[in-house]
């Protein structure tokens, strides 16, 4: 058997890849994050497939029912929410899944914040304005960040910022990026991108966190910060210039 990390992509299960689709209707088993998906994404799964909602179950218990599979010759559909490159715990699970000789192996998605940023109909990375989007999160009551990451040196860098599981801190991400980014500067907080109820707020670093705490917005969103969401002039790329291969 195989534990195969497939990346959900945004919760749309228009939005799977090709390969992730056949390893959910070949995939005996599958755990996924209830709290993200669409449930149109389950109904992949073939018919007497055994369907396990983690959201409210702890590390241990998740290797319990990866263990259990394994036993039983089953192969898993571990879907990740997103692309299984950020914020996933894969690194966790499959260092347990290693110890136990278990094989695995990851099928990327669309990752939240590139879903976001179709629904904005924006590009982060904007000729002689922006060219570095920075994917990072807040914290809260979850994993600490390490001190060269605190959201004040980011900001420094005025590149696209994008904000995961950093919601409920959205005022105090206000108040570190103020002084670099200044308090015109575009956001956009997206939330279920893609999904029956996804919802966009647009607005500024002044006026944000007012427009989500009147929308009651609690998870499932992600934050966009910069000036690529509002660029003032879009300057010609070196690819598309038209003097580019013209000899000197």
């Amino acid at each position: 058997m195989t534990v195969h990390f497939i990346g959900a992509g945004p919760g749309a299960a228009d939005l799977l890849t090709v390969r992730a689709v056949d390893l959910l209707r070949t995939s005996q088993v599958c755990l996924y994050a209830g709290t993200y998906l669409d449930d149109a994404v389950l109904a992949y799964c073939p018919t007497g497939a055994t369907l396990i909602d983690t959201q409210k179950l702890n590390l241990d218990q998740i290797i319990e029912h990866l263990v259990a599979a394994n036993a039983a010759g089953h192969d898993v559909a571990r879907l990740c929410s997103g692309d299984p490159s950020i914020y996933s715990a894969l690194a966790e699970q499959t260092e347990r899944l290693d110890g136990a000789s278990i094989p695995w192996d990851v099928t990327p998605g669309v990752p939240a914040y590139a879903a976001a940023a179709a629904l904005l109909r924006a590009e982060l990375t904007v000729p002689e304005l922006v060219q570095s989007v920075v994917l990072t999160r807040a914290h809260a009551r979850s994993t600490a960040m390490p001190e060269s990451e605190v959201l004040t040196n980011f900001a420094k860098t005025r590149a696209t910022l994008v904000l995961h599981l950093a919601i409920t801190r959205i005022r105090d991400a206000v108040t570190d990026l103020l002084p670099d980014y200044g308090p015109d500067c575009p956001v956009a907080v997206v939330y279920r991108a893609s999904q029956p109820h996804e919802l966009v707020l647009r607005g500024t670093l002044t006026d944000i966190a007012d427009q989500v705490d009147a929308a009651d917005l609690r998870q499932a969103a992600v934050i966009i910060v910069g000036a690529a969401l509002e660029p003032d002039r879009i300057a010609r790329s070196h690819l598309y210039d038209p003097c580019r291969n013209r000899p000197v």
